[in-house]
């Protein structure tokens, strides 16, 4: 009974991202928050190895038991779901500690990202 319901969950989960895919198209955007004390380095290679334009916020880090806060820069860039990897891989060649932050983003407007136009 157990291996049934799991199977019956499986099988929707396919079904659904079967259907996100048919529905809104295999590109599929992620923001990217990056906190990393060599963000100059980070926004470079986003802009010159991955050919992505970059937000950058003014911030202030918190960490340690006292909540000790520090300035720092604060990367936001929007790429697909297919080039997450090598961001990942290029964000740890540069600094291995970064705090990275990813989230699904429905819908983009303006900017540097190119949606391709639908077929009729």
């Amino acid at each position: 009974m157990l291996f049934r319901s799991v199977s019956q969950s499986r099988y929707r989960s396919i079904k659904s991202k079967t259907l996100d895919f048919i529905v809104e198209g295999i590109d599929e955007y992620i923001g990217v928050t990056i906190v990393s004390s060599k963000s100059n380095e980070i926004r470079q290679m986003i802009i010159e190895v991955m050919g992505r334009g970059v937000t950058v916020y003014s911030g202030k880090r918190g960490y340690g038991k006292r909540g000790e806060t520090k300035e720092t820069e604060i990367i936001y860039t929007v790429i697909t779901r297919l080039e997450l990897n090598k961001l990942n891989t290029e964000i740890e060649k540069i600094e291995p500690d970064a705090f990275v932050v990813m989230n699904s983003i429905k819908d983009t407007k303006g900017g540097m990202i190119k949606k391709r136009p639908l077929k009729h």
